[in-house]
């Protein structure tokens, strides 16, 4: 969650508890939540609840980042929980989503169209470096904060994730062996994206870095 030009009228608590407790907190913690939920979902094969819930978990990410900008109620921990949840909950649904034959190899004609696993290591690996990239320049008083690039890689990510729930709801469902076409390339679609955006922006932030340190 990031600050933003709006500022509040509003008197903030006198409690450091109730401000570190605020509600873009409380509804990143709630986020954390569901992500537990949406990977007990996946694993008892419920695709689409597991899509309603990774829907509900992404749309709680803008709304604590619409308050905090709103109402400045960035906090430290805020700073740390926000994207500590949007990892686990991205990269643990592409972890749990290599699981399932139908997603690694979704159809024998082409099966190298489906997700792979060198796709989420290269999905987690660049969140793990550009999260030591971070915290070790903000340590040092470096400003490393977000680009658009990364945000644009994160809505990719969301919509894979998505995709790919939506897709297997289709194909594992009893009634409905037949997926619409149009779920199929977006699937495709959103997934190569994530991987090209993914590796685009981690070089971006690595330049960024590089920068930062030569004029240190």
């Amino acid at each position: 969650m990031s600050s933003g030009s709006e500022k509040s009228t509003s008197v903030q608590p006198a409690d450091g508890s109730k401000a570190v407790f605020n509600l873009p907190n409380q509804l990143t913690t709630a986020r954390l939540i569901l992500a537990v939920v949406l990977f007990v979902l996946i694993g008892c094969d419920y695709y689409m609840a597991a899509f309603c819930t990774f829907i509900v978990a992404a749309g709680t990410d803008w709304l604590d980042g619409y308050y905090a900008r709103k109402y400045d109620l960035v906090t430290t921990l805020g700073r740390i929980l926000d994207p500590f949840a949007d990892k686990v909950i991205v990269c643990g649904t592409l972890i749990y989503l290599l699981s399932i034959p139908e997603m690694v190899r979704p159809e024998p004609e082409s099966w190298w169209w489906g997700l792979k696993p060198w796709m989420v290591v290269v999905i987690v690996g660049r969140e793990l470096l550009v999260t030591a990239l971070r915290s070790f320049l903000e340590d040092r008083g470096a400003d490393f904060s977000a680009k658009m690039v990364g945000k644009l890689k994160m809505v990719f990510q969301c919509v894979a994730a998505g995709a790919a729930l939506f897709y297997l709801h289709y194909v594992m469902a009893d009634n409905a062996p037949n997926h619409p076409a149009w779920a199929w390339w977006v699937l495709v679609v959103s997934i190569w994206g994530s991987v090209v955006l993914t590796v685009y922006s981690g070089l971006v932030y690595i330049g960024a870095a590089v920068k930062l340190l030569r004029d240190a």
